[in-house]
């Protein structure tokens, strides 16, 4: 018999992170989700229910046998006929089929389960791949990318995997613990009463132990976490650890920390480790009440030897359901833990579309506007105060000035990835907030200074800018960007995979494909993020000659880094604290011997030491 929380759980124990709002999130699973299932839901209980209670009856069926073989043994020294095999045969018989039927409903209730949790799954995951779509550019300013993909991986897994198993667990267990006290009441009031007896002391033990071990598992998780922190940390800069000879000391630091998760990891096993000899030594005490008590019934008349054998099996049965019903409350809290966490990103505000009508953007030109426009990420904090600029179309723009001037945030509200604070933004007239987002980003291009590629072909890559784009355009597009030839030195040409591993691929020919991806989407305004700052000069030549075939005749705002390389700029727009401090041509501004005069000849000098 073992005790509650016995043997490998105490082994296995972790802090569940409990949800915020249990009740609450719950409702909303019930809800939005599992309503849609209910016929499944209740066959999956009926099926439960039919199985646990075939189970159940087993071992008294079992114990019938036992009984008949003992009384025939009785029978046959006392010189009848003894043992009566057919009846056996058909107890055995019965209890077969009992067993069958129990497989058999065991089976359906988890086929049906099953196919529940993964179709709720199925539909958490198309709701967050959708909310991601519709959530603004801020959300992912306040969150990283990985607690995003926790949400996707972590979260629907931990729901669908507990989901699964906690429905049918808490049927199963409650109907056997109902199911096994009526059987063991059956069979022996005061046998049943030994056995309940042990339970609680079981439990008192269980829960001294668990207080005491609980606070070094918790310093064990927390060293754990140190110890990986360092190893991930060291390993991360491992060549400034060797260049400063650090390495002795980066050891002592890991020694001390491992020396600490010892400490813990040792005692918080080795209490855990206890839970399961003791508890075992109490069942076993009770086993041996139960034997006595048997006995002592057996020889008074009132009980059978077959109802013994039962009840012994019923008594190993009815800490099972027990332990399980620990271990589905861990589960419960982990699985609506994650699903308030799925629930709280998808009710995120999503972003406001604010079109008011439908603008042909195919017809539109590239003529841009900024009238006193103002913005700041914090409503607190305004980084752009006062911006103005007329872009006409065709013309070349460089954005230029200091780290933090606003240079890419002016971008972010072009693109409405953010909506200006206060003043507009006007492409051809129209206010980009008159614009369905999807139509008004249609209208732009961009090159980054990050390359973005996916895993899959070289063709599939460019025609992302264009789905519908014909192999030939592809091939033209490429020449453009001055990539062609590279792209036929590759073993498949255009048919060539691109992935991780693809070390065959210079961060340079990335850049040029993805200018091959913006060329081949043909748009009315470029954006261009100094996408030449990490390369080295001769793949900058090609970059920037690919760059000028992308340019003609198109509205281009370049965010230059390298005042270099936009000398032959229409207007250069220089920002200082959110505000145009200065416009003109490269001649133009540097002949005023102002602001971007001194940024120019600070670069100059940097370049020449």
């Amino acid at each position: 018999m073992p005790g509650p929380m016995g043997g490998p759980m105490g082994r296995g124990q972790r802090t569940t992170e409990k949800p915020k709002n249990f009740k609450e999130t719950t409702k909303k699973l019930i809800n939005s989700y599992l309503s849609k299932y209910k016929i499944a839901i209740i066959v999956v209980i009926l099926f439960a229910i039919g199985s646990t209670i075939f189970t159940i009856v087993g071992p008294k069926i079992l114990g019938n046998a036992t009984t008949e073989i003992f009384n025939g043994l009785v029978n046959k020294l006392s010189g009848g006929t003894g043992i009566d095999f057919g009846k056996i045969g058909q107890i055995a018989l019965t209890l077969i089929a009992l067993y069958i039927i129990s497989a058999i409903f065991s089976f359906i209730q988890g086929f049906t389960m099953t196919t529940v949790a993964q179709k709720i799954t199925y539909k958490l995951r198309n709701d967050v791949a959708i909310k991601i779509n519709k959530l603004p550019m801020k959300y992912f300013d306040k969150k990283t990318n990985g607690e995003v993909l926790s949400v996707i991986t972590n979260d629907i897994d931990t729901l669908s995997m507990n989901l699964n198993q906690s429905i049918t667990q808490i049927i199963t267990s409650i109907c056997t613990i109902i199911g096994i006290l009526i059987m063991m009441f059956s069979i022996s009031w005061q046998m049943t009463l030994i056995s309940l007896v042990i339970l609680p002391i079981a439990g008192i033990i269980v829960k001294i132990i668990v207080s005491k071990s609980q606070k070094y598992f918790t310093r064990q998780q927390d060293y754990l976490g140190h110890v990986n922190g360092q190893v991930e940390e060291i390993y991360g800069g491992l060549n400034i650890v060797k260049v400063f000879n650090a390495e002795d000391k980066v050891t002592r630091e890991f020694e001390k920390a491992n020396n600490e998760l010892y400490k813990s990891a040792w005692r918080s096993q080795f209490l855990s480790g206890l839970m399961h000899p003791i508890v075992n030594f109490i069942s076993n005490v009770g086993y041996v009440g139960v034997a006595v008590a048997g006995g002592y019934l057996a020889i008074k008349g009132t009980i059978t030897v077959g109802n013994i054998q039962s009840f012994i099996q019923y008594n190993k049965q009815f800490t099972q359901p027990i332990n399980q019903i620990a271990q589905i409350s861990n589960m419960l809290q982990a699985m609506v833990a994650a699903a308030e966490r799925i629930f709280e990103f998808l009710e995120e505000p999503e972003e406001e579309i604010t079109a008011k009508g439908n603008i042909d953007t195919s017809k539109l030109k590239g003529n841009v506007e900024f009238k006193h426009v103002k913005f700041g990420y914090d409503s607190e904090k305004t980084i752009i105060n006062d911006f103005n600029a007329n872009v006409k179309e065709g013309q070349k723009i460089a954005i230029v000035g200091p780290t933090g001037a606003g240079k890419t945030t002016m971008v972010k509200l072009l693109m409405r990835f953010y909506d200006v604070t206060d003043g507009e933004i006007l492409v051809d007239g129209h206010n980009v907030k008159d614009f369905n987002r999807g139509e008004l980003r249609k209208m732009f291009g961009m090159v980054l200074q990050d390359t973005w590629l996916f895993g899959g072909t070289v063709k599939d890559n460019i025609k992302y800018s264009k789905e519908d784009a014909t192999d030939t355009e592809v091939v033209e597009a490429a020449k453009a960007a001055h990539v062609h030839h590279f792209i036929k030195t590759l073993p498949n040409g255009y048919n060539s995979l691109i992935n991780e591993e693809s070390t065959n691929i210079s961060a340079g020919q990335k850049q040029l494909l993805t200018i091959a991806r913006v060329i081949l989407a043909d748009p009315k305004i470029l954006i261009l993020d100094e996408a030449t700052s990490s390369i080295d000069t001769r793949t900058e030549i090609q970059i920037q000659s690919a760059m000028d075939n992308l340019m003609k005749g198109r509205t281009s705002f370049i965010i230059a880094h390298r005042l270099s390389t936009i000398k032959n700029a229409d207007l250069i727009l220089v920002m200082n604290h959110g505000d145009i401090v200065e416009q003109g041509t490269h001649e133009e501004l540097l002949a005023k011997n102002g602001f971007y005069a001194d940024l120019y000849n600070s670069q100059f000098d940097e370049e020449e030491e």
